[in-house]
């Protein structure tokens, strides 16, 4: 554990708390992508498995429990109370490739050849993709609440933070390497430019975050 470390995890936990409340204070999910979600929900499922067999910390379990906890209410929200909402049209990512290419990947670039290691390698290439069709209905409509703004941003930045993170660890762990994870991390922070952009440029000017038409 580390400054970098901590700041990410409470980032991370900032954006989940972000999205429930704007989900139950709105009493809608337009605008957020049921299917992004859907995806956050299987990584964590397919990398947490080692709670029924390993004990770290209980900041690592209870980290894990939460995660799993609230990506289930969040989906759970989205297809139950807040259904009448949500826009299958605009939420047209075809995710089923996303996860193909997640599974291929952890099949022959696995951190280990067991059945744990190759889940939780699934789950890293997984969630390194996982924010596409958020990003592409973002895209669709053109625009996005500030709330919802606000969301994208800390995952974005609770990625970015991990990056600092995996450097810092590198100079001053001996023999740290995760090359998996760094490679994913990097593929998933790149993947926020064009939002970061938007987002410093309007949404922290007060303004509605809207693309460039």
């Amino acid at each position: 554990m580390n400054i970098f470390r901590l700041a990410a995890d409470l980032l991370h936990l900032g954006s989940i708390f972000i999205l429930i409340a704007r989900l139950q204070q709105t009493r809608s999910c337009t605008g957020v992508s049921l299917k992004t979600q859907g995806l956050y929900l299987l990584v964590f499922i397919t990398r947490y498995l080692d709670l029924f067999f390993s004990f770290v910390s209980v900041y690592n379990t209870l980290m894990k429990i939460f995660f799993l906890a609230s990506a289930g209410y969040i989906v759970y929200l989205m297809t139950g109370p807040l259904k009448a909402s949500y826009d299958k049209v605009l939420d047209s990512f075809r995710v089923e490739y996303l996860i193909a290419g997640a599974a291929v990947f952890a099949l022959v670039f696995p951190h280990k050849y067991t059945l744990l290691e190759i889940l939780w390698s699934f789950s890293i290439y997984l969630e390194s993709v996982a924010i596409l069709p958020q990003l592409f209905q973002m895209t669709r409509t053109g625009e996005a609440d500030n709330i919802t703004s606000h969301y994208v941003f800390a995952l974005g930045g609770y990625r970015a933070l991990y990056i600092i993170n995996w450097i810092y660890r590198y100079y001053t762990e001996d023999d740290y390497s995760d090359y998996i994870a760094w490679a994913s991390g990097i593929v998933q922070t790149a993947l926020y430019g064009d939002f970061f952009y938007i987002y410093f440029t309007r949404v922290l000017k007060g303004k509605s975050f809207k693309l460039p038409v």
